[in-house]
């Protein structure tokens, strides 16, 4: 029996992104595999996300919804997204998962190295040479090889081991972790950008091929400029808290109506600013002339603009700046920020009555992205995709017992047939 392919990854109609009619098998959990497959579901793919019976490890993150079955975290990295449970353990779960294989143009997973594998579906020797237009990435912490391959990698620690850490924080006081996973991020985002580059590669040359993402690469890319002034200079980088290494003056300073960041990247802004705050002579001072001077008094120069912004209404101030061509803002909470009036017009905040949640900051002039669905609950689809895989009865009985004894294990054994003949 072969699967109903538009079951399994059904075309609606009313959806809309560039990437629509992709079908994408979503096998990861947390956070940088869900994250870069939502992202292709906001653009329009058909993302089906299969989850152990356990679960996916997020949905216990944080605040929960009122049932107690979703957490915030999860919401908002699994919209839009079909849900799945398969124990894949099983035989019945690996029938299944071959199955969507045979099906899907994009495969994520960020399992433990090795555990496709064994399971029967290594890329190289499995999945290549019978889909050889399947576009796989696997989002690991270090890789598969190297003196570290195969271990697991958290965001945190690869803060810590990565270099992001030391030069977070102030210089008087310990490492400090940013706030935001920011590693499996931006892991996401080269996941994201590499199936794309693979995708483009397909249309030319009708081949897929791996994608091979790893937290450690995502994290020591994000070394910039510390990477390259060490790469320069032999100097290890230091904690500068809320400063700019190599650029003066580009900071938060605090005041009475709380913290206010101020960048300036050039002699003539830096000069508007000195003007705007009432000290345009300082902009000649030899102290303060360049950004190299500036960088070698950056304490002092500091301390002169705190005490020169404390006595400044921030939003006055701010509008003063800005007419002037330097950059500046108030230190915003979370709160503000997401409902702030530019954000709102951007659409970068969601509030249809629908989806509540950060919208999609990829805006394409032609084509539009998916309206957002909540994530669904898990398993919810999972009845339907098992019975257009063949898995199930006609009236939807489980068939796993009768399966357990006679569904082919090797999947190199089947040849050249497309889907396991079940007894």
């Amino acid at each position: 029996m072969s699967p109903d392919r538009s079951s399994a990854w059904p075309d609606d109609e009313s959806t809309e992104g560039i990437l629509k009619g992709l079908k994408v098998l979503d096998l990861s959990r947390v956070l940088a595999g869900p994250y870069c497959a939502q992202m292709m579901a906001d653009h329009g793919a058909s993302v089906l996300k299969v989850e152990s019976p356990a679960g996916d490890e997020t949905r216990q993150w944080g605040t929960l919804s009122d049932d107690g079955t979703t957490s915030s975290y999860y919401y908002g990295l699994n919209r839009s997204k079909r849900n799945i449970e398969l124990d894949l353990t099983t035989p019945l779960g690996k029938e299944a998962l071959r199955r969507l294989l045979d099906e899907a143009d994009v495969v994520v997973e960020n399992f433990k190295i090795g555990t496709m594998a064994r399971w029967g579906f290594d890329y190289t020797h499995d999945l290549a040479p019978r889909r050889p237009e399947l576009v796989y990435c696997r989002i690991s912490g270090f890789g598969a090889d190297g003196v570290m391959g195969e271990m697991p990698g958290y965001d945190a620690v690869l803060q810590a081991h990565g270099g992001l850490m030391s030069v977070n924080g102030y210089a008087d006081r310990g490492p400090l972790r940013v706030g935001v996973p920011i590693v499996d991020i931006v892991a996401a985002n080269l996941a994201f950008s590499g199936i794309l580059l693979a995708l483009q590669d397909r249309h030319r040359t009708g081949l897929g091929q791996f994608v091979d993402i790893s937290l450690l690469d995502s994290v020591v890319s994000l070394l910039v400029p510390h990477s390259a002034n060490w790469a320069m200079t032999g100097k290890t980088p230091r904690r500068t808290g809320g400063a700019h290494p190599a650029v003066a003056p580009y900071q938060t300073f605090d005041t009475p109506a709380g913290e206010f960041f101020i960048g300036t990247g050039n002699n003539r802004q830096f000069r508007s600013l000195m003007t705007v705050l009432g000290r345009p002579e300082l902009a000649d001072d030899e102290k303060f002339a360049t950004n190299s001077d500036r960088i070698a008094h950056i304490d002092e120069l500091a301390a002169i603009i705190t005490d020169l912004v404390r006595a400044r209404d921030l939003d006055v101030l701010a509008r003063e700046l800005s007419k002037v061509g330097v950059p500046s803002s108030a230190v915003k909470t979370v709160e503000e920020a997401l409902t702030d009036a530019q954000v709102v017009h951007r659409e970068l905040f969601i509030d249809d009555g629908d989806y509540r949640g950060v919208g999609v900051p990829i805006k394409l002039s032609r084509s539009k992205t998916r309206k957002p669905i909540p994530p669904a609950a898990k398993g919810t689809d999972t009845e339907a995709v098992l019975r257009s895989l063949g898995l199930l009865d006609p009236v939807g009985n489980d068939q796993s017992a009768a399966h357990t004894a006679s569904v082919t294990e090797n999947w190199a054994d089947r040849g050249d047939e497309r889907v396991a003949t079940l007894i």
